[in-house]
């Protein structure tokens, strides 16, 4: 392998990492959801992010993107948005007296869907074609998105006045779930200080905030992470894993065989961003949570009795033989 060769995957992933610290400049702490929203750049994949109002989800993506060198969209889910709102519609063109498609915001590189469940199924259905297929389909002709192309959405957990649950369909498309928690008493303060030396978080730029990584980097990366050595024993770790969640009595729908893929592709992504070319059974217990806890389907009757979907991961986590 040539020296360029070589030279191109640690610059990829050095640009990757800097983008902690690029974000870190508007946003205090939430290590672990950047790191998320990394590893959903190196796979392909789509990212729900799940918080109470005012812990920085939005801030999080506008942080991101404005250190990526790619083109980025929000778009404000509320209950009146239309799938063609979204996706773009047929619109008549007067002056040539045609119809012609006018691209929606969904024609970008990084979707953030701001408060997704607060829009009807019928448009939050608008996306499963764009997720999973990376096109759209109008008036019988496919329309190519963008590559790279992510979605981001966020949504409150403890608000539902007003909002539509995301169908279990919807939610099996995103690569990960990432949870935001409220900040320690260190990362408030640290966030009151901030503001109290003038920082604005509408205003990004006056952040210092500066594209680190772009497009190249993520190509690169991507192909590295694509060379990463998985073995028969993680691969078996990983089924395990997934086929237990659909044993137990408290759960009526467990991992389908897209998790089990979802979990191995950010296994490998974690691998390499942490600089090794082989995964380990322990990149995969560090993935379990985020990668599987939206594909759990929690009986009723459980839920009352406190189970939760990271309670089921923690538990199958604790049962199933780690391989040595």
């Amino acid at each position: 392998m040539s020296t360029e060769q070589t030279q191109a995957p640690v610059d990829a992933r050095a640009a990757l990492i800097s983008l902690r610290a690029e974000v870190g400049k508007a946003v205090v702490g939430n290590d672990a959801a950047v790191t998320g929203l990394i590893l959903a750049l190196l796979c392909r994949g789509h990212v729900l992010l799940e918080g109470v109002p005012g812990v920085a989800k939005t801030l999080l993506v506008r942080a991101l993107a404005a250190s990526l060198d790619l083109k980025t969209t929000r778009v404000q889910f509320t209950p009146d948005l239309m799938p063609g709102d979204v996706t773009g519609s047929i619109v008549y063109d007067a002056h040539s007296g045609e119809f012609s498609f006018r691209e929606g915001p969904v024609f970008t590189n990084l979707l953030l869907a701001d408060e997704i469940n607060r829009t009807p199924p019928k448009t939050q259905s608008s996306l499963l074609e764009a997720m999973e297929e990376r096109q759209v389909s109008i008036d019988g002709r496919s329309h190519p998105l963008p590559d790279p192309f992510v979605v981001v959405a966020t949504q409150n957990p403890v608000e539902y006045e007003g909002t539509y649950p995301l169908p279990e369909a919807q939610l099996d498309r995103f690569l990960l779930k990432l949870t935001m928690p409220a900040p320690s008493r260190e990362d408030e303060i640290g966030i009151l200080w901030r503001h109290a030396q003038g920082f604005d978080p509408r205003d990004l730029a006056a952040a210092g905030l500066r594209p680190v990584a772009g497009a190249a980097h993520l190509t690169a990366a991507r192909q590295a992470v694509a060379r990463v050595t998985v073995g028969p024993e993680v691969i078996g770790y990983v089924v395990d894993l997934c086929r237990a969640t659909r044993e137990l009595p408290s759960v009526q729908l467990g991992v389908s065989p897209r998790g089990a893929t979802a979990l191995l592709a950010v296994t490998r992504a974690w691998a390499w961003l942490a600089g090794r070319d082989y995964a380990t059974p322990d990149d995969v217990k560090a993935l379990a949570r985020p990668a599987l806890r939206h594909r759990l389907g929690v009986r009723p009757e459980a839920e009352l009795e406190g189970v939760t979907a990271d309670g089921v991961l923690d538990r199958v986590l604790a049962s199933v033989p780690v391989p040595r």
